[in-house]
């Protein structure tokens, strides 16, 4: 097996000097720098992180708690947490809580008798045991997507902003019954998209009607129902907003079911753009989230706590971009003709 000294001889240089290269422990000039990492391609050294860490106290890996994995929206946060991860030499541990608060304080628990060196976590709509167990222990700690309160670190996207500019949209293309599936109860999420819902009716001199807002629970199922009780209003909305992808789905499925066509029959715009929502017919309008930068962005934040522990907390929020397409009733942008048929189609 290749040995530290091994590296050292063939790179010319001391085992402290391969240790501090290894280890960032000190700056080392980059001709040594260079050597040190040559020697060991060559010879296919591999470094004992189990070993490092009992010297250190750290073992550079980031514990990641985030429930609905499948679900494409944290997918793609998923990639941003692991990109920024492995950029920063940081191993990831995956687990669900399954939005579930005691599995949720399990799970956390798990992660941390791993001994990682923080985690992020999307906590679930009751999170109050996770927290107070990550607080006792002084677990360096991000809370993505979902806030907790303004005493620790945490990141998400605009919520209320662009679920008004959905409400302002449908209401200017002369809808005023606009209906919500919104999200699971107790969420910050839910909480932020409603409030956008309300703002955009009152911008627009629309009175909130109760019976237009319904919960999904932030699931297909859920949404379907919710559906379901809306159109089922003695005055049913024309237009209709979902407050998150997975409930878009049971929408859709739900309008299906009872005959109904989008935009014909019910306009329809949602909160979370994901993939495919360009291939269904109509095209989905749709509020597209930042996901990857998301979780990027959770991974720096636990970095500089990691680096600062006794910094304020900080709370980012990034912006989020409207997708205009055809379902909210608007007619298929047409695409501009290249530079030469322009200059052909010319009038004289």
């Amino acid at each position: 097996m290749t040995t530290m000294a091994d590296v050292a001889r063939r790179a010319g240089v001391s085992v402290a000097t391969v240790s501090h290269v290894l280890n960032e422990t000190r700056p080392v000039r980059p001709v040594t720098r260079t050597a040190v990492l040559g020697a060991i391609e060559e010879l296919g050294y591999t470094h004992n992180t189990l070993a490092r860490s009992l010297v250190t106290s750290r073992t550079r890996s980031i514990g990641l708690a985030v429930s609905a994995i499948s679900n494409p929206y944290f997918t793609e946060i998923l990639q941003g947490v692991e990109a920024g991860a492995l950029e920063a030499g940081y191993s990831l541990l995956i687990a669900d809580p399954h939005d579930d608060p005691h599995h949720e304080r399990k799970v956390v628990q798990l992660l941390h008798e791993r001994r990682v060196d923080g985690v992020i976590v999307a906590p679930s709509a009751e999170p109050a045991g996770m927290v107070g167990y990550l607080t006792r222990r002084e677990v360096p700690t991000v809370f993505l997507d979902r806030l907790v309160g303004d005493a620790y670190d945490q990141v998400c996207a605009e919520n209320t902003g662009p679920v008004r500019q959905l409400v302002e949209h449908l209401a200017d293309l002369g809808h005023t019954r606009i209906g919500l599936v919104a999200g699971l109860p107790g969420l910050s999420t839910t909480t932020e998209r409603v409030q956008g819902y309300r703002d955009g009716l009152r911008a627009r001199g629309l009175p909130f009607a109760p019976e237009l807002l319904a919960g999904g629970n932030s699931e297909a199922e859920g949404a379907q129902d919710a559906t379901r009780r809306l159109l089922a209003a003695p005055e049913p909305p024309t237009a209709l907003i979902t407050a998150n992808n997975t409930m878009t789905i049971g929408a859709l499925r739900a309008l299906g079911a009872l005959g109904l066509r989008v935009p014909r029959d019910i306009a329809l715009a949602c909160f979370d753009d994901f993939s495919w929502a360009d291939l269904f017919t109509p095209r989905l309008t749709a509020i597209a989230q930042p996901s990857k930068d998301i979780g990027a962005a959770a991974v720096r934040l636990l970095l500089e706590r990691l680096q600062e522990p006794d910094r304020p907390p900080r709370t980012v929020r990034l912006p989020c971009a409207f997708v205009h397409r055809t379902s909210c009733g608007c007619a298929e942008p047409v695409p501009a003709a290249p530079p030469a048929a322009q200059e052909r189609n010319r009038t004289p």
